[in-house]
């Protein structure tokens, strides 16, 4: 059986019994006014992380939710949507998206505002989206695309078709909003060949610097990295390990702008600030830095600007949590 195979049984059988352990981390949930999210959509909630910030919320938007699950974000979605089609959900497993229509009419019962044609439950695929190109705001993917093998494997290049997928549908400027594990090092190949542990999103991580990667390799030229968080432990006595390994949950979000020349605008929670004797500092290249005040800096401008050498110039680390703002 192909890994493919292997990852719709498992939410074949994550559809008709709720899994509390599949993919999931530990998480406030989001209260909204006037919002109740019915139990069973709860006990459906399999992600390893959050894709629904605030910021990202505009009049008007169409929203594409690839993985519906038990259909609890793209509900949330559609409370900012609230027009017929405004959120767009894309699963392959029927099994699946007939139990996110079930949780969706519960919704409208609890819910006056909601009508279950705010979100339209497809059919399809990730890597073959059906969906018109440029004809999405925001799209959004929680814990998914880590169990597709990119290039560097045998069998690879789903992951690479994944997101080329998305950059496909997005309107120029548009959003892709993704949560997915990440590894400190390179998976061991015994675990990446483990169908069950990728389906159950344990083994089909890559390493920070190689997901953000791919990610512009298929033309995202701005990148956010807005969480970084503990996910799982993979003991080395359970796993055959050499030592123990802690896996991370990240949130990215991708924005649909073209590469610049020299190289992708990738924020990680770095700030650059200005220390001198004038009010401003301004380096010529759109970047201007008031005097004493902390500015968000993507990676590339944070270390064009230490390269200057100079003094009151100082840059601080990776926070991990950018939350915008700045300049690039």
């Amino acid at each position: 059986m192909s890994y493919h195979g292997t990852i719709s049984d498992v939410y074949r059988q994550a559809a008709t019994t709720p899994d509390p352990g599949l993919c999931c981390v530990e998480r406030r949930p989001l209260h909204l006014p006037g919002l109740v999210i019915p139990e069973a959509m709860t006990a459906m909630d399999y992600g390893c992380g959050t894709v629904l910030h605030l910021a990202d919320m505009k009049p008007e938007q169409t929203v594409l939710y690839v993985g519906v699950g038990g259909g609890l974000e793209a509900l949330q979605f559609a409370y900012f949507t609230r027009r017929p089609g405004g959120v767009i959900a894309i699963d392959p497993v029927a099994e699946m998206r007939d139990a996110a229509r079930r949780n969706l009419e519960q919704a409208a019962a609890v819910n006056p505002w909601f009508d279950p044609a705010f979100v339209e439950v497809r059919d399809g695929d990730a890597l073959q989206l059906p969906v018109a190109d440029g004809s999405v705001d925001l799209a959004a993917q929680n814990c998914l695309f880590n169990m597709f093998q990119s290039e560097a494997s045998e069998t690879g290049g789903d992951l690479e078709r994944a997101l080329g997928e998305m950059h496909r549908v997005l309107a120029p400027g548009g959003r892709l909003v993704m949560s997915d594990p990440v590894t400190p090092r390179p998976m061991p190949g015994h675990l990446q060949r483990d169908e069950v542990l990728r389906a159950r999103c344990l083994s089909g991580c890559l390493t920070l610097p190689d997901y953000l990667g791919r990610i512009v390799d298929v033309g995202f030229g701005t990148v956010e990295v807005r969480s970084r968080v503990p996910y799982r432990m993979l003991s080395r006595d359970r796993y055959g390990l050499d030592r123990d390994l802690l896996l991370e949950s990240v949130e990215v979000c991708a924005i649909q702008t073209p590469v610049p020349e020299d190289g992708p605008c990738v924020f990680t929670g770095r700030t650059a600030i200005y220390t001198g004797e004038l009010a401003e500092f301004d380096d010529g290249k759109g970047h201007v830095l008031p005097r004493d005040i902390p500015v968000g800096v993507c990676d590339k401008t944070a270390g064009a600007l230490a390269a200057l050498g100079r003094a009151d110039l100082v840059t601080t680390d990776s926070t991990w949590h950018y939350q915008g703002g700045g300049c690039c």
